[in-house]
């Protein structure tokens, strides 16, 4: 018998870490799987889908930047995630055989800050792609409020204010951010490659968390600003870990050992 795989797929895919999570948790649990990166350009979507859901021993995969909206369109929504968070970042088989997309970003990134009572409090998110829509989607289901995004192109920001039903409002990204109880990179500046975010964090108050999703580099130059200003912070392993345990569930039929949380976190940033 074939042995059962998943893996992560995007474009660029070495970077990603998916597979030394999913790793460590299967062999944790002892099971006799494996978990790789492929890599897969926007042109191979529809013929990689394909080979997969021929194959009898995929589980599924993650999906990275930039395919989160591209695959909907290759796998079936039953739970119209289409219509809501808009972008998937999961792909698994069901019993009957079908491929169904799903998104664990938005259980991913709210785990970390449960306890934060941001209700009715103003939010900035930085950023307007499949992260984003994810996070506004958490947010949206928290009754926050004001919330700005700021995004090059500001346009796609008031769009997605719309469609998740926040009030606010939508700017380019400028050199300080505004007043805000929470702060969110959605965005991919300050990972390695591409260019720095550099913003100003005087007029956050000293109760403002500031929280980066982008895990490579872990100690992002926002974060830097933000604990030099005493704030309260979040990196990207914790949404990372986050939601990738909600996928491993999914794709693995098993809870992930999260007791063993720091053993994997120092794998990580080795």
């Amino acid at each position: 018998m074939t042995r059962p795989y998943a893996e992560v797929i995007g474009d660029p895919i070495a970077q990603s870490k998916s597979p030394l999570i999913h790793g460590f948790w299967l062999d944790a649990l002892g099971i006799d799987a494996e978990y790789r990166h492929e890599h897969v350009t926007a042109d191979a979507l529809p013929t990689y889908f394909a080979e997969r859901k021929a194959d009898p021993a995929w589980r599924g995969c993650n999906i990275t930047m930039p395919h989160k909206l591209a695959a909907l369109d290759h796998v079936s929504d039953p739970g119209n995630v289409r219509g809501t968070i808009g972008a998937i970042n999961t792909v698994f088989r069901n019993q009957a055989g079908d491929c169904i997309g799903t998104n664990t970003d938005a259980a991913g990134f709210w785990a970390p800050i449960d306890d934060l009572d941001i209700a009715g409090q103003p939010v900035t998110v930085i950023g307007a792609g499949g992260a984003a829509r994810a996070i506004l989607f958490a947010l949206s289901r928290m009754g926050v409020g004001p919330v700005t995004i700021l995004n090059r192109n500001p346009i796609k920001g008031a769009a997605l204010l719309s469609a998740f039903g926040l009030k606010g409002q939508a700017l380019p990204i400028g050199p300080a951010a505004p007043p805000s109880r929470l702060l969110v990179n959605a965005s991919v500046l300050g990972m390695t490659g591409q260019p720095p975010l550099d913003i100003d964090l005087g007029a956050l108050d000293p109760d403002s968390l500031v929280y980066d999703i982008v895990y490579s580099p872990l100690e992002t130059g926002l974060l830097k600003t933000a604990r030099a200003r005493d704030l309260e912070t979040v990196d990207g392993l914790e949404m990372l870990i986050g939601q990738a345990a909600v996928a491993f569930e999914i794709l693995f039929h098993v809870e992930p050992p999260r007791d063993c949380d720091e053993d994997l976190r120092a794998l990580l940033v080795k």
